[in-house]
């Protein structure tokens, strides 16, 4: 199905499917969730240990420093594998984040991270390659079916936006655990992942005093 039809007929199920996600689809408006992505997956992974425990815009810098480093605007596992600690230290990157980046670069150099082949994997399947790389855990694996991906039916219940959108949301008193939050979504199926980007917006709305009328 073409990405706009899906995206209308993902928005017309969650819609019917919960009252308290319609209001959040309808106060949030149009759904931009997923589209074109830029460069590759491998750098993308590399973004994505880059940018652990990081603001965005000293991540992009330390990203920008080593594709200077490289020399290429698209670097392969060897470009990665061809840089020295010392180097890379000095593009500002923590040893423990420059040996996860090597393991990458290692893992799909030698085919245990086939980049090529992740789009006809299953959503578990990909979870399981990604998170056999050091640095890679399962709320990064879900990231990049969602939005490397476009997988369209995926619940990242490690996120702490997350977690904050559903208990604001469907007014919880605590946390939700993820058994919690995986029940209240049961109905989203197979558009978690859209019903998640509207959860990330929602808390950019103004809370609604349910007390005056």
């Amino acid at each position: 199905m073409p990405h706009a039809l899906w995206q209308r007929e993902a928005v017309r199920h969650l819609k019917k499917a919960d009252p308290v996600l319609a209001s959040i689809i309808e106060r949030v408006g149009p759904n931009r969730f997923g589209g074109r992505v830029a460069g590759s997956h491998l750098d993308a992974l590399v973004r994505s240990i880059v940018s652990q425990q990081l603001s965005t815009s000293a991540a992009a810098t330390i990203h920008a420093r080593l594709l200077t480093l490289v020399g290429v605007a698209n670097p392969l596992p060897a470009d990665w594998l061809s840089l020295n600690d010392p180097d890379m230290r000095a593009a500002g990157l923590s040893r423990q984040k420059i040996a996860y980046i090597r393991d990458l670069a290692r893992h799909v150099k030698d085919g245990e991270l086939p980049m090529d082949e992740l789009h006809l994997m299953s959503d578990d399947e990909v979870i399981g390659a990604l998170t056999s790389v050091k640095g890679i855990g399962v709320w990064t694996a879900q990231m990049f079916l969602m939005f490397r991906l476009g997988r369209p039916d995926i619940l990242p219940v490690l996120d702490l936006g997350i977690r904050n959108a559903f208990r604001r949301a469907y007014k919880l008193r605590k946390d939700p655990t993820a058994k919690r939050m995986q029940g209240i979504a049961k109905s989203w199926a197979p558009y978690r992942s859209v019903a998640s980007w509207y959860l990330w917006q929602s808390l950019e709305l103004p809370l609604i005093d349910s007390t005056r009328g």
